[in-house]
């Protein structure tokens, strides 16, 4: 992210793609100058924030700010702190306010047995009723929890009962100011829930804060500030305010070894999707990540696995891609431009790219004359698709392959990715692995990390291929529902 700095100190950048999906804009402290505290933050990238109400004075501010600002959008709910005021009535209020448009979550609701400023069994009792209103609205949650340690489990522990209890994970939301380790994250994640961080997160360069920061899957991470308070380092202790969620974006991306960019791009992409937010682009037909080029080139697909997530949405990263149709080779030339700004120009996307043979070869094959490189993300079905040997056809026309091997036997290959040509398909996708590797194409195989596949088992099995393994990250079951990977063919 490009980055400058104004007087405030907060980084200014455009376009843009950050988001802010935990912030009190309404309160007092910004009484005398939200107008440049907004302006700030669009300044500094913020495309989205998620104003978030904690009782009902400031649900109904909420609402107020989202209505004056499209780029606001509001939540509902009774802090852990307040639960003390929960009554019939105002659940019945909270559910009136939650029909409004712009409110697209219920909290910030959970417990806090810190402060322990309303009485336990009351915040249980809050979190109980606030989860049910989320269920029967189809609202995520926003979840608070703030343990002491002086109840067996702490209050972490009973978060996750009641989530339990309650079924909170169907439909989703995120922990707030992640409270855990890494341990406590899976758990989370597990549960159907994101993981919100913010500045504390720029207070030291180790801890279990950075650890989780570091191994959250990309694909739950929502970056957050809490402003006004919790402030990111320069400005610990003193009022926070939404720009400073590019200093949190920083840190974290620094954590993780990659582009602040993308590491904005994915977690606002995120926030649309867990919030419902009706934001999206128009299909993409190239989507840059990781330094690389994507190529959305189809929707077809010759697997139906039942871990993509194009079953879930229509977004990744941020991007759309879902096609309204598929754009000739013309058109994806064109959304390329030139290939060499990037480190490799990948045939991928939504669907099966080999069912469009000749647009790989045309494409790919102009790709690298301009000096760009080129990969093939692929299910290994391009023998099957077009009953004959591709394979010679690619060496002209890209770098190098990547098949998405998902199994180890064809049994389990037929019940994770239930492939459209029978149960012979697991071999034909080995056969093509070793007729790439006859003709000289460097191909690597990739399995998802979800619990049919024993990793073993797969590291021998590309052993045998003469390929080497790459392990894409799948998600965690939730509720009894299967998991979900990056939903696509090979990957970054």
């Amino acid at each position: 992210m490009s980055t400058s700095e104004t007087a405030e100190g907060a980084s200014t950048q455009a376009p843009l793609l950050l988001s802010d999906t935990h912030v009190h804009l309404n309160l007092d402290p910004y009484a005398g100058d939200r107008e440049d505290v907004i302006r700030r933050a669009r300044s500094a990238g913020v495309g989205i924030m998620v104003n978030v109400g904690f009782d009902l004075e400031t649900s109904l501010g909420s609402i107020e700010l989202a209505e004056r600002y499209e780029f606001v959008y509001a939540s509902v709910g009774l802090h852990p702190h307040e639960a003390g005021e929960l009554s019939e009535s105002l659940l019945d209020e909270l559910e009136r306010l939650a029909a409004h448009p712009k409110v697209i979550a219920i909290g910030e609701t959970g417990l806090d047995y810190y402060r322990d400023l309303s009485p336990r069994e009351d915040q249980r009792r809050a979190f109980r009723e606030q989860i049910r209103l989320a269920r029967r609205l189809g609202l995520p949650l926003i979840v608070h929890s703030r343990d002491a340690r002086d109840e067996p489990g702490g209050a972490l522990r009973n978060v996750l009962d009641i989530v339990d209890d309650e079924e909170a994970g169907a439909g989703g939301g995120v922990m707030h100011c992640f409270p855990g380790d890494v341990d406590y994250a899976r758990k989370v994640i597990a549960r159907g829930f994101h993981v919100g961080i913010g500045g504390p997160v720029t207070y030291s360069k180790r801890g279990r804060l950075v650890e989780v920061a570091g191994a959250v899957p990309i694909q739950r991470l929502l970056l957050e500030t809490d402003a006004p308070w919790l402030a990111p380092a320069p400005h610990r202790g003193k009022r926070n305010e939404p720009a400073y969620v590019a200093r949190v974006a920083e840190t974290i991306a620094e954590i993780r070894g990659i582009d602040v960019d993308d590491l904005a791009r994915a977690t606002t992409g995120n926030a649309l999707k867990l919030f419902r937010i009706p934001e999206l682009p128009a299909p993409s037909i190239a989507y840059e990540m990781w330094g690389n080029l994507y190529l959305n080139i189809t929707n077809r697909c010759t697997n139906e696995c039942y871990f993509c997530v194009r079953y879930e949405s229509d977004s990744l990263w941020g991007y759309n891609l879902r096609l309204d149709r598929e754009p000739t080779a013309e058109e994806i030339l064109d959304a390329i431009g030139d290939p060499a700004r990037y480190r490799e120009v990948v045939f991928c996307g939504y669907g099966e790219p080999t069912v469009r043979l000749d647009a790989i070869l045309e494409v790919g094959k102009r790709v690298r004359a301009q000096g760009g490189r080129v990969r093939l993300d692929t299910n290994g079905h391009g023998n099957l698709i077009w009953n004959r040997n591709i394979v010679p056809q690619l060496v002209d026309a890209v770098d190098a392959v990547w098949v998405s091997l998902n199994a180890t036997t064809a049994e389990a290959y037929e019940a994770i990715c239930r492939p459209r040509f029978g149960s012979d398909t697991f071999d034909h996708v080995q056969a093509f692995v070793r007729e790439c590797r006859k003709v000289g194409l460097p191909v690597t195989v990739s399995v998802v990390d979800v619990p049919e596949i024993d990793l073993g088992e797969a590291e021998a099995l590309a052993g045998r291929l003469g390929a080497p393994l790459r392990v894409r990250g799948g998600g965690v079951p939730r509720n009894g529902r299967r998991p979900h990977s990056s939903g696509r063919s090979g990957g970054p």
